[in-house]
């Protein structure tokens, strides 16, 4: 391989003077994870699983599976201290597959599961594992991994073959350098982490500031609230029940419908609806929504909470949702938006909610969930006070966020420059 050899077209490396470039597969010796294997004898070991891998790069040893394996199969694949272990298949739709991590374990028998690879350093006077190791998690931060990866039966797979052409930038004197290198980006990533760790915890904040404040409202309740079943409280058109069952399909000029995926702000976005099979029109045409109603999810994620404005009249939800329309006579639609997502109603749903796999809230359960109901006059103030207390946390959400974005992007500028 010529040593001028770059990374694919738009991410070249520009490289110091001196430095010289070696592909992966030429300095590095890549093997294929674990599998338990079936005969006797077998041995019990520490296996390196996905789960066992942070967003940042390194090794959480806290729950690693201790498994019974094989001996002939763990011979071959044993971890040894400066092992880098790549994640070669699982992720997920927003997470790419690629990541990596350092084995700097001297003590125990580990080694690492079929859905991973390790990389092993061939001669470790010319080549650094730790260096190499910051290195391939730029390839993994930058986005480069990404396009070594193919989809199959739900889950990413790394294209081994294309991963190990990366190439590898390597200063002279090799060791020294890659030392000084790895001292100032860990110098580097320890004061980004100590900042990142700073905005989480005030991002923590802000949240815990509107739940304490929303907490408080309905647990000090005035003598006057009235205590009823969600099902008392609804104006006689709406069923409490579940929505249609959601053919599979998307249909250009379909029917547009509410899915659970959809209740991610306080009101659903009329955008990138999915657009049903428009044959089912008189199943669909039953249970329209008419604007003006609060959506639970009872499946998937229980409890979470949206509002639908009357510009999405006349769409339709999925049977993970439970559409509620109150009487405003007795409570508005913005106070049973706050109430259903305190911890009153929240703690209710938690309760009564079931399952493995698939959690879920029986319909049942949803009518007698009790409402707390103060004052019409009283719901409109609380409403103003927590409208503003949530949009001035949102604000504050958005600049941590922002902050967190930013740290991340300056990680990935370090590693690249």
């Amino acid at each position: 391989m010529s040593e001028n050899k770059q990374l694919p077209k738009g991410d070249a490396l520009s490289l110091p003077k001196g430095w010289k470039v070696k592909i992966l597969g030429e300095v590095c010796e890549i093997f294929n994870g674990l599998w338990k294997g079936k005969k006797p004898p077998f041995i019990e070991v520490g296996v390196i699983r996905n789960t066992n891998f942070t967003k940042d790069g390194f090794l959480d040893d806290s729950d690693i599976a201790f498994l019974p394996v094989e001996v002939k199969q763990f011979v071959k694949r044993k971890l040894q201290y400066g092992d880098i272990i790549l994640e070669k298949s699982g992720g997920g739709p927003k997470q790419p597959v690629g990541r990596v991590i350092p084995f700097d374990k001297k003590i125990g028998e580990f080694s690492f599961s079929n859905f991973t690879s390790v990389i092993r350093v061939k001669d470790s006077s010319q080549l650094n594992f730790i260096f190499l190791h910051r290195f391939l998690f730029w390839v993994y931060v930058s986005g480069i991994a990404e396009t070594m990866q193919r989809r199959s039966t739900g889950i990413r797979n790394l294209q081994l073959k294309e991963y190990k052409e990366i190439p590898i930038p390597i200063p002279i004197p090799p060791l020294p350098e890659q030392q000084r290198i790895v001292k100032i980006l860990d110098k580097a990533f320890v004061a980004i982490d100590k900042a990142k760790q700073n905005a989480e915890q005030n991002l923590k904040n802000a949240k815990e500031v509107f739940e304490s404040y929303l907490q408080n409202v309905f647990e000090n309740k005035g003598e006057d609230w009235e205590e009823k079943s969600l099902r008392e409280i609804v104006v006689p058109r709406c069923t409490l029940s579940y929505g249609i069952v959601q053919p599979g399909a998307e249909f250009e000029n379909g029917l547009p419908v509410i899915r659970p995926v959809d209740l991610k702000k306080k009101v659903v976005k009329k955008t990138k609806l999915k657009l049903i099979d428009p044959k089912i029109s008189e199943a669909y045409s039953r249970t329209l929504l008419l604007g003006d109603e609060l959506l639970i999810c009872v499946r998937g994620n229980t409890g979470v909470i949206s509002l639908l404005t009357t510009d999405l009249a006349g769409a339709n939800v999925t049977r993970g949702i439970v559409p509620v329309c109150f009487e405003t006579s007795k409570l508005s639609l913005d106070f049973g938006y706050f109430l259903c997502l305190s911890p009153f109603v929240q703690k209710q749903i938690k309760d009564k909610t079931y399952g493995a796999a698939l959690m879920q809230i029986n319909i049942r359960d949803v009518r007698k969930l009790k409402m707390l109901i103060p004052p019409i006059q009283e719901q409109q103030k609380i409403v103003k006070k927590l409208n503003k207390l949530q949009k001035q946390t949102k604000k504050l959400e958005s600049i941590y966020q922002q902050k967190l974005s930013n740290l991340e992007e300056l990680k990935k500028s370090i590693l690249q420059g």
